[in-house]
Parts: structure tokens; C-alpha cells; sequence
């Protein structure tokens, strides 16, 4: 078998049905989650173009829980990703998404480790909170009064507190770069 650190390779067949290439067998989307949920990367390439196709198959596998009743993201937070890719802020989302579920795994680890409350004792915790809460202000502020004529889409206030989280942001950055040495 496979070293359990490389990622599973699943081929997409011209037919849509995907094969996993270590067990040598055909797999499903439900699979795929469960080896995901397991702890196990998984990429998916199309066999014909090897176009690599993971982000779709990801993308649907949250549509299809979303649609069955085990909703995760709540209604304004879908709502604000679509937003997102229609503002210059998209290239900010990214970082931001990643830097939150990193801290939640980190987090997650030192609680299934033992240690009491461990998100409050998180060198930075407060600060990310913090920058969380501007972080939102910041994009869903803009939004309440878009549309409406003799509106300024930004003020001064709204700079400033997006001047707040990119100071925020970097002392965050600068701290977790301390605890990842």
C-alpha cells in the first residue's frame, strides 16, 4: 500500500465514475469523504486531460452534506464567500479562511491532547478574535449600504478599521511564525 502521507490518487474515468488507484477499485463521493474525514489528502485528476479535478469533487461533497440536512455553514457566511469573488477582497478571504481552520486544527489537537480550555491559553487568540470581528465588520459593512444613491461605498472609519486589521493581521502572522519555529 501507499505511504499513508502522499495523497490518494483517484482517477476520473471518461465515464465521471473515479478510481481509486491504490485499492484499485471504483469509488464514490461518500468515499472520498470518509477517506477526507479519516485524515487522509485526496486528489482527484481527469485520466484523459490529468487535469486535476480535487476542488470540484471537494466543493460538491460539501454541497451534497449542506443539502442534507448537516448544515456547517451558516446562511451569512455563504453569503458572504459568493460577495467575496465579486469584490477586491477575495484575494484576503483566502488567508483568512486558512489562517481561522488552522487555528481551529491547532486548537482541536491541543484539546484531544488533555490540556484544559485550550483555545483561551493560544498565544494570539484574543487578536484573532479581534481581527475576526473587524475582519466581518469590515466586509459585511460596505455591503448593508451598497446600491444607494449619494452613498460613499467606503469612509474614513471603514479605513481605518481595515488599517486595524491589517495591523492585526501582521503582529497574527509575525506570532504564529514564532510558534511554528
Amino acid at each position: 500500500m501507499a505511504e499513508k502521507d502522499a495523497p490518494l490518487l483517484v482517477k476520473r474515468y471518461a465515464s465521471r465514475r473515479l478510481y481509486n488507484t491504490e485499492t484499485s477499485d471504483y469509488v464514490t463521493l461518500e468515499d472520498i469523504a470518509k477517506f477526507i474525514r479519516e485524515g487522509r489528502e485526496v486528489q482527484i485528476v481527469d485520466l484523459k486531460s490529468g487535469d486535476d479535478l480535487t476542488r470540484q469533487y471537494l466543493l460538491q461533497i460539501i454541497a451534497d452534506n449542506e443539502s442534507q440536512g448537516e448544515s456547517v455553514l451558516p446562511i451569512n457566511v455563504l453569503t458572504d464567500l459568493v460577495r467575496s469573488y465579486a469584490t477586491g477582497v477575495q484575494s484576503v478571504v483566502p488567508q483568512f479562511l486558512q489562517m481561522s481552520f488552522d487555528m481551529l486544527r491547532e486548537g482541536q489537537s491541543k484539546m484531544m491532547g488533555g490540556m484544559p480550555n485550550p483555545m483561551a491559553n493560544m498565544p494570539g487568540f484574543e487578536a484573532m478574535k479581534a481581527q475576526q470581528a473587524a475582519f466581518m465588520k469590515a466586509m459585511t459593512g460596505g455591503w448593508a449600504g451598497a446600491g444607494k444613491p449619494g452613498e460613499e461605498k467606503t469612509t474614513a472609519e471603514d479605513e481605518d478599521d481595515l488599517d486595524e486589521i491589517k495591523t492585526q493581521l501582521a503582529d497574527l502572522q509575525a506570532k504564529l511564525a514564532k510558534m511554528s519555529k
